[in-house]
């Protein structure tokens, strides 16, 4: 019940935020759950630093994702590079503060890219013709895969996938993985009314098999930094599933893939 009664509120927060709520509130509400994944961040790979200037650097960070409630990529791309200058200006002003100025360059660009500019995609494609179909396809495709990759993983699974970076992830599972995400993928797509999406059916199974793997990975990237940072979450916000940052992993490397992929295919 610890587990089932938050994953019940959030599937019913977030299917509400994609059935009534207009693009520019889906945008905003992606803004906050940025904040709050740059602030698991940062608390994991700089915890030393003081709340106050933590909270300037998410507000930075941010810029990305408030760029992209543009509808545009061009929007995204005017933030990153206001996130870059804000961070040069932080460096410059607290130079004689930090013990590793390249590290907090490192760890604060790998943010805005890795949660700033991949989130931002999310908001993009929520703008784009059919992009709310494309939103709970690609919600189902990520539930799916994680939801497979656990099942058949804890039943199955012998051989590990990467060992020194997620010990509980096995080859098995990604196969699990692979065939859930691709059958929800397609269950969704099948469920949709006639005309949200300007794609057929095959095209949405081709999309699911590129996307799956991605997912996959998207989750090892996450699981990459919390073995850096020592820690087994990103954060305590969703009681018995972590942080938000463990929630939305696959979908920060997936959401631009999908964007792009859309982007150079529109459909009819």
């Amino acid at each position: 019940m610890t587990r089932l009664l938050p994953s019940l509120i959030m599937a019913a927060l977030w299917v509400s935020l994609l059935v009534f709520a207009p693009a520019w509130l889906f945008g905003l509400v992606i803004v906050v759950g940025g904040g709050i994944a740059f602030r698991e961040y940062y608390l994991m790979t700089m915890p030393s630093f003081l709340s106050s200037r933590r909270l300037v650097m998410i507000g930075v960070s941010l810029l990305p994702i408030i760029g992209s409630l543009s509808g545009q990529p061009v929007g995204v791309m005017a933030g990153m590079i206001a996130a870059l200058i804000g961070f040069i200006i932080l460096v410059a002003s607290w130079f004689v503060c930090l013990d590793d100025v390249l590290g907090f360059l490192a760890r604060s660009g790998f943010a805005v890219f890795y949660i700033g500019m991949c989130l931002s995609h999310l908001v993009l494609l929520r703008f784009l013709d059919g992009g709310l179909g494309w939103i709970a396809i690609l919600t189902a495709l990520t539930v799916g895969a994680d939801t497979g990759a656990y099942c058949v993983g804890r039943r199955f699974g012998s051989r590990k996938l990467c060992p020194n970076i997620s010990p509980g992830k096995t080859v098995e599972g990604a196969v699990g993985g692979m065939i859930f995400g691709i059958a929800a993928a397609l269950v969704v797509a099948f469920f949709l009314p006639a005309g949200v999406i300007n794609h057929g059916f095959v095209f949405v199974l081709l999309v699911a098999v590129v996307l799956v793997p991605v997912s996959i990975m998207g989750d090892l990237a996450e699981s990459v930094l919390k073995r850096a940072s020592g820690v087994k979450d990103s954060g305590t916000i969703l009681a018995g599933h972590g942080g938000l940052l463990d929630r939305v992993d696959s979908l920060l490397l997936t959401a631009p893939v999908l964007y792009y992929i859309l982007f150079i295919f529109p459909g009819n």
